[in-house]
């Protein structure tokens, strides 16, 4: 894909994975990952805990809902954007 051809809200996938276009710079687009998300917690004295779950319920509860997104936004430069496909 051309920088041209992303828009906010859009979705495309990269190297099997599905992510919405979050914003578009003069060389860079920002995106999430919406096809399933990690939620991680900690409770006191208690070691770290990650769980995968859908895209679905990450919807649900709200981890794709922003900006600010509750799920990391990747950099995708101009030879990243060469592998994007449109959905």
């Amino acid at each position: 894909m051309d920088l041209s051809d992303f828009r906010i809200g859009s979705e495309f996938t990269c190297s099997g994975r599905r992510y919405r276009c979050t914003d578009i710079g003069t060389r860079t687009v920002l995106a999430i990952q919406v096809d399933e998300a990690t939620i991680a917690s900690k409770e006191l004295g208690e070691p770290v805990t990650t769980r995968l779950v859908s895209r679905q319920e990450a919807e649900a509860i709200g981890w794709f809902t922003g900006p600010p997104y509750s799920v990391i936004e990747h950099v995708f430069d101009e030879e990243d954007q060469d592998l994007c496909e449109p959905v």
